[in-house]
C-alpha cells in the first residue's frame, strides 16, 4: 500500500483560504505603503500588530457571513467576487467606524479608498487563481465505496453534490446509471482494489449484502486496518459531509448513534445561550419598534389586514404557547393547517418582502424573553402537523427535546420543508444539532442566518 496519493482535504482547503487570505491582504498594504505611500496604515508604527489583528478579526467575520469559506462558493468565479467586494466593503467600512482599536482617520479620505482597493485588489486576484487552479478533481481526495446499491445509489448521488471527493471505484452487487468505476463485489479482495486506485479511504456498508459477502469483508478489514486504510461506515461518512444524520440513526438502536451534546448539562454553555437570547432579543426589540412605522405602511397597502397573528405552536417537552408573527398571508378557508410551500398563493405582496427579509419572524423576540423559545434550535411546529408527523417520521418529537428556535441548523441548511419526505430530511439536521450542539456551532449558525437575511433567501 505504498502508492502516494495527492489531495487538499476539505479542512486542509478552508485552512489554506484563510492562511493566504491574510498573506494576501497583508502584501495588498505593503505594497501600498511602497508604491503608493498610503498612510493610513502606518507599517512601521508600534500599533501596526494591533490594526492588523482588528483589521483580519473583521475580515473573517465578515468572510463568514458573505460565504467565503463556503467551499461551494469558493469555486464560483462570480460568486467568489461578489462575496469578495462585500466582505471588504463591509470590513473597511467598520475598520474606519472603530478608530479607537483601528488607525485614526487620515485627513485626506482618498486613503479610505485606497486601502480598499489595497486589500480588494489581491483578494480577488488570488480566490480566482483559487477557483482555477485548486478546484480541479485531481486535488480531490480519492475513496472508494462498498456495499450494496441500495445505498450505493444514494451515497453517489450525495457525494456528487457536496463534491470535494474523487469516486476513485465502487464495489457494489451492480453498476449504477450515471457512475463509471464499477467493481463487482462478488469474490473481491478488497486491498487489490486500494492498490490499483491508490486509495488511502474506504467507505463501507454491510447492509443489504448476503451473510457470505459481509463475512468476507469483515475478515478483510482488520487487515486492512493494519495496512493504515481510514475506514469509516456509511453512515459516519454521511454525518461528515451533510452535517445531519443519516435515516439509519432513526431505529429501535437509535441510542447508540444518537446521544445528547454534552454541553445540554453545561451550567456555563446553558448560561451563555440564554444570557446571548436576552441580549440579541433585547435588540431585536428596539429594532422592530423603529421598523413599525415602516412595516405599518406596508402592511397598509400590500397586506390590507391585521398587523399580527398568534397560532400556537409546541415547546421544549411539548408544551403548547402562542408564537407572535407579523401576518403575510390571506386568510384561506380549508378543514385545517395546511404547510406553507414555495410561491404559495396566500403569501401577499408585502408579506413575499416580510419573508425575504425574514422580518416577519422578528416579534418572536418576545417569545424569547419570556422563555417559551430560543434564539437557536428547531422551528416551533403547530401541534396539529406534529400528530401527523409521527405517525410517519419515527422519533419526529425528538426534537422537542429543547427550547425551539427563532433560527437553526435545519432553518440554514436545508429550504422550506413541505413534505413529508423534506420534514424528515429537516428532522435529521436538527437531531445533528441536539447531538452536536455547541458555542462553535451556535455561531455559525448566527452566521449563517445573517447570510440567508442579507442575501434574501427567506421563503
Amino acid at each position: 500500500m505504498s502508492k502516494k496519493t495527492n489531495y487538499i482535504d476539505i479542512s486542509e482547503r478552508k485552512i489554506l483560504l484563510r492562511v493566504v487570505d491574510v498573506f494576501v491582504i497583508v502584501l495588498g498594504l505593503l505594497l501600498g505603503n511602497h508604491f503608493f505611500n498610503t498612510d493610513y496604515i502606518l507599517l512601521n508604527s508600534q500599533e501596526v500588530t494591533k490594526w492588523l489583528f482588528i483589521l483580519v478579526i473583521y475580515f473573517f467575520l465578515f468572510g463568514e457571513i458573505f460565504q467565503l469559506y463556503n467551499l461551494n462558493i469558493s469555486n464560483n468565479k462570480f460568486q467568489t467576487v461578489r462575496s469578495v467586494i462585500l466582505a471588504t466593503l463591509a470590513t473597511t467600512l467598520f475598520y474606519i467606524l472603530t478608530p479607537y482599536v483601528t488607525p485614526s482617520l487620515p485627513e485626506n479620505r482618498l486613503q479610505i479608498l485606497y486601502f480598499l482597493f489595497l486589500i480588494t485588489v489581491p483578494l480577488v486576484i488570488w480566490r480566482l487563481l483559487y477557483a482555477t487552479l485548486f478546484f480541479s478533481e485531481t486535488l480531490f481526495k480519492s475513496i472508494v465505496l462498498v456495499g450494496h446499491s441500495s445505498k450505493m445509489e444514494y451515497l453517489l448521488n450525495t457525494i456528487k453534490k457536496k463534491g470535494f471527493y474523487k469516486i476513485a471505484g465502487y464495489v457494489s452487487d451492480k453498476k449504477i446509471d450515471g457512475f463509471d468505476n464499477f467493481i463487482n463485489i462478488d469474490d473481491i479482495v478488497l486491498e487489490n482494489v486500494l492498490i490499483e486506485k491508490g486509495v488511502k479511504e474506504m467507505i463501507i456498508s454491510t447492509k443489504g449484502l448476503s451473510s457470505e459477502i459481509a463475512s468476507q469483508l469483515k475478515l478483510q478489514l482488520i487487515h486492512l486496518f493494519e495496512e493504515s486504510i481510514n475506514i469509516k461506515s456509511f453512515e459516519s461518512f454521511y454525518e461528515e459531509i451533510t452535517y445531519s444524520v443519516p435515516k439509519e440513526y432513526l431505529t429501535e438502536d437509535f441510542y447508540k448513534h444518537i446521544n445528547f451534546s454534552t454541553n445540554s448539562d453545561n451550567r456555563l454553555y446553558l448560561f451563555v445561550h440564554r444570557a446571548l437570547d436576552v441580549f440579541v432579543s433585547l435588540i431585536g426589540v428596539v429594532f422592530f419598534i423603529l421598523l413599525i412605522p415602516i412595516i405599518f405602511i406596508g402592511n397598509i397597502l400590500g397586506n390590507r389586514g391585521t398587523f399580527f397573528y398568534t397560532q400556537e405552536r409546541v415547546g421544549k417537552g411539548g408544551k403548547p404557547f402562542e408564537i407572535l408573527k407579523l401576518r403575510t398571508m390571506v386568510p384561506t378557508k380549508n378543514d385545517g393547517p395546511v404547510w406553507a410551500t414555495k410561491n404559495d398563493h396566500r403569501i401577499t405582496s408585502f408579506g413575499r418582502f416580510l419573508r425575504k427579509t425574514r422580518i416577519d419572524e422578528v416579534p418572536q423576540f418576545y417569545n424569547i424573553l419570556k422563555g417559551d423559545m430560543s434564539l437557536i434550535g428547531p422551528r416551533p411546529e403547530q401541534s396539529f402537523f406534529i400528530s401527523s408527523l409521527e405517525e410517519k417520521i419515527p422519533f419526529y418529537s425528538i426534537r422537542n427535546v429543547i427550547r425551539p428556535g427563532l433560527t437553526g441548523w435545519a432553518q440554514v441548511n436545508f429550504p422550506y420543508a413541505a413534505s413529508i419526505e423534506e420534514q424528515e430530511k429537516k428532522l435529521r439536521y436538527d437531531i445533528y444539532y441536539i447531538k452536536e450542539r455547541s458555542l462553535f456551532l451556535d455561531f455559525k449558525i448566527l452566521i449563517k442566518t445573517i447570510s440567508t437575511v442579507l442575501f434574501m433567501k427567506g421563503q
